[in-house]
């Protein structure tokens, strides 16, 4: 495997959620809107860096190949956690609604085709600050993108 980026975006991490139905639109179709408010404002901070990897490194282009992605989010420690001691973040939101948040921001900035060529994750995890050699200084996600070499 090679990298082929790698970079940081600060903000609230937001899990997706489910969606909650609201009507029908004139074609009879359902309407259905995030359940959380918190959704929309972090796909958008995702969006916005993955803009400048993709337009910086790629041309634009979506990456369309197999890949495996390093996802590592820092959560804000709670005031009650000690702060003597590396403590787990095991409370919500669920690490796999805030992958699939993220991956949806990836798609919606063209930096991959879809999250479908995500293969394998080479890391997977929520930390606190100072709490792990990977953890941001404050709330956000370290993302880093691998392809297979072609040699192998």
């Amino acid at each position: 495997m090679r990298e082929i980026c790698q970079f940081d975006v600060f903000g609230m991490p937001a899990p997706q959620g489910s969606k909650k139905f609201v009507g029908t639109n004139a074609a009879g179709r359902g309407i259905l809107v995030e359940s959380s408010k918190k959704v929309k404002p972090w796909r958008q901070d995702v969006k916005s860096e993955a803009l400048v990897i993709s337009r910086h490194l790629f041309d634009g282009v979506p990456l369309d190949r197999p890949l495996w992605v390093s996802m590592v989010f820092t959560m804000p420690k709670p005031a009650s956690a000690p702060k003597r001691r590396k403590t787990w973040a095991d409370k919500k939101p669920d690490l796999s609604k805030l992958a699939r948040s993220t991956e949806d921001a990836l798609v919606d900035a063209g930096l991959i085709k879809d999250d479908s060529r995500i293969v394998e994750y080479v890391r997977l995890a929520k930390v606190f600050p100072g709490e792990d050699q990977q953890a941001l200084r404050s709330p956000g996600v370290s993302i880093t993108l691998y392809v297979q070499d072609d040699a192998e």
